[in-house]
């Protein structure tokens, strides 16, 4: 997973360096996010179920190829439209990776607790994504050519990662599909069923809990995002340093932080972790609203650190959440849901930030983003108060999610 994710925001800290050299213009760069992350989306939307049907080692080894053959090909892209399918690749696979990955962990450590595995799975995650900026800031700051040698570290640590991985022996599918399951008996039938766009919801049980935990990463990834994408321009305005490696590690920080708040709440309650990440996400919107108005740059970095501890806490609660409500071998479903509902938090946030900076200005688009996040944060820390905790699924309970065409 670690390696798998690597490649998705490698070229965040390049894009000025893009700009530059193929003359584009500030929407060129998010038109090319975004189609990434439609490409994650569309990973989650139709290929979500395929992990649950033939096992998470097969869709991991397709997920790492399709991955390493898109930041390769990132590598010698020669315009933009190359540049796109590179990028189109890289989200279809990152949908793959995040998915099969998440359920291999759990299938590999039978009988742990939940909450660890939830914890785990989102470090290494968080930490692929850290790794991969940094890397491909340092290599751009430093090294000739960055928009070809800042992807040669992750090419060659996927490479090691499919040889890696074909040589572990396929196991069989957790828990084949039930003869008796209608729908099970209809997908037998129709070759190409899992591919349809079909969602996984939980029960009514834990239906609240689960809409609370995604809307709140929602939130973290749309903060995380904003940063993502406007990290230059904050490095420039508010410190005196600037250049691919400074924005690569302010990315970094961000998530490396969160995976050391991830580790040490692992063992908390999960209405706990999901509270205290609305608390902090809507806090970091307002420090981030002081720093545009004052310029402080230490407004800026106790904003980074509140959103690393948001982004953290907000991913292992809804991590937690999900592993409750399922058993593991139904858990690639409503993974890939909970996922999707994160994943829009990085498209239409930024879209809205794209078109207010264009129509008022960066400063006061950054404002009313900031204002409606915290906003949006704070109702969803009232209702999780109002919430009881979720108990995990057993057995004799009912069935742990339901699917939705």
């Amino acid at each position: 997973m670690c390696v798998g994710v690597m490649g998705t925001a490698l070229a965040s800290p390049l894009y000025p360096i893009y700009q530059s050299t193929w003359n584009l213009r500030p929407s060129d760069i998010t038109q090319i996010f975004v189609l990434y992350m439609c490409g994650v989306i569309a990973s989650l939307l139709f290929l979500g179920r395929l992990t649950q049907r033939h096992g998470f080692l097969p869709i991991l080894r397709a997920g790492l190829v399709v991955m390493t053959s898109g930041v390769a090909l990132s590598a010698i892209a020669w315009n933009v439209p190359v540049f796109m399918v590179a990028r189109l690749l890289i989200g279809l696979a990152s949908g793959m990776i995040t998915t099969s990955a998440s359920v291999g962990m759990v299938q590999s450590s039978p009988g742990s607790d939940p909450r660890r595995i939830a914890a785990l799975t989102t470090m290494a995650m968080t930490l692929g994504f850290g790794l991969g900026p940094l890397l491909g800031g340092v290599m751009a700051q430093w090294v000739p050519h960055p928009l070809f040698t800042a992807y040669i570290p992750t090419t060659l640590m996927g490479v090691l990662a499919i040889v890696a991985l074909f040589r572990l022996p396929c196991e069989p599918v957790a828990r084949p599909l039930d003869e008796h399951d209608p729908r099970a008996t209809k997908d037998n039938t129709r070759p190409l069923a899992g591919l349809l766009p079909r969602l996984t919801f939980p029960p009514a049980r834990g239906r609240r809990q689960f809409w609370l935990a995604s809307m709140g990463a929602f939130c973290a990834f749309g903060m995380f995002s904003l940063y993502s994408s406007l990290a230059p321009s904050f490095m420039k305005e508010l410190v005196p340093w600037s250049g691919p490696a400074v924005s690569g590690l302010s990315i970094a920080m961000i998530l490396f932080l969160s995976s050391a708040f991830q580790f040490m709440v692992r063992n908390q309650k999960t209405k706990v972790v999901v509270l205290v990440a609305g608390v902090a996400l809507a806090l970091c919107n307002l420090l981030l609203m002081l720093t545009v108005v004052s310029g402080q740059a230490w407004l800026f970095i106790m904003a980074v650190a509140v959103t690393a501890v948001g982004h953290g806490l907000a991913n292992v609660g809804g991590m937690g959440v999900v592993a409750k409500l399922t058993q593991p071998a139904e858990r690639a479903g409503l993974l890939s849901s909970y996922l999707m509902i994160g994943y829009m938090g990085t498209i239409l946030p930024i879209m809205g930030v794209g078109w207010l900076a264009d129509h008022v200005g960066l400063n006061r688009a950054l404002i009313a983003f900031c204002s409606v996040m915290a906003l949006m944060n704070i109702v969803i820390c009232v209702l999780v108060w109002k919430t009881r905790e979720l108990l995990p699924v057993t057995h004799a309970q009912e069935p742990a999610a339901v699917e939705a065409a």
